[in-house]
């Protein structure tokens, strides 16, 4: 009988001894794997632009002037805009850029538009409540539909007296439904006082 709880005492310290062994070592292999881990964590550099990528230089009201990044020279820069719907949804684009061609168009312009836009319809744009032009597309890409105006001095003074452009496009699926949209003209004198002073003449 003595004989057999000696025997019971001396297993059930070995088998706890053997469980404290085990649990240290399974500690330390957890202590060592979080040590390796941290170990390969990233500290992060500073984010600053590259060469080639465009960043916000400045911004102008709803406009934003966004310029990309050479090793010399001036910086080539463009006026952007992104326009929505009545919901808030995000529905094209607008970059505009001075011309110094001495042509009748004094700037230029690129709306972007979903590739689900009736391309027969053109797109239609006015300023405030003045009467309206249509201007036709040029291509289509993966992006989306293009179109590219020229602006004269008058529009340019129309944009900059005026609270916003009316943009008409609209849905090949709903083509009875117009999709309007507002290209805002808040900021655009400074704006494009500030694109033209940063533009090299040609």
């Amino acid at each position: 009988m003595n004989n057999f709880l000696n025997t019971s005492v001396f297993l059930a310290a070995l088998i706890g001894a053997t469980a404290i062994h085990a649990q240290t070592s399974e500690t330390n292999d957890n202590t060592v794997t979080v040590e390796a881990e941290e170990s390969e964590l990233s500290l992060g550099e500073e984010a600053t632009p590259r060469v080639g990528e465009t960043y916000i230089k400045e911004v102008f009201g709803d406009w934003k002037m966004r310029c990309v990044i050479v090793e010399e020279g001036a910086e080539p820069c463009q006026l952007y805009q992104l326009l929505m719907d009545s919901n808030e949804n995000s529905v094209a684009e607008a970059i505009l850029f001075p011309l110094s061609d001495g042509g009748k168009a004094k700037a230029g312009m690129t709306i972007t538009t979903p590739l689900e836009t009736l391309l027969t319809a053109q797109l239609t744009m006015n300023v405030d409540d003045a009467p309206g032009r249509r201007y036709p597309y040029s291509w289509c890409s993966q992006v989306g539909c293009f179109v590219r105006l020229g602006l004269t001095a008058e529009d340019l003074a129309a944009f900059k007296k005026g609270v916003r452009a009316n943009i008409s496009v609209v849905p090949a699926q709903e083509q009875a439904q117009p999709v309007n949209l507002a290209l805002s003209l808040t900021g655009f004198t400074a704006a494009y006082a500030a694109i033209v002073a940063a533009t090299p003449e040609q």
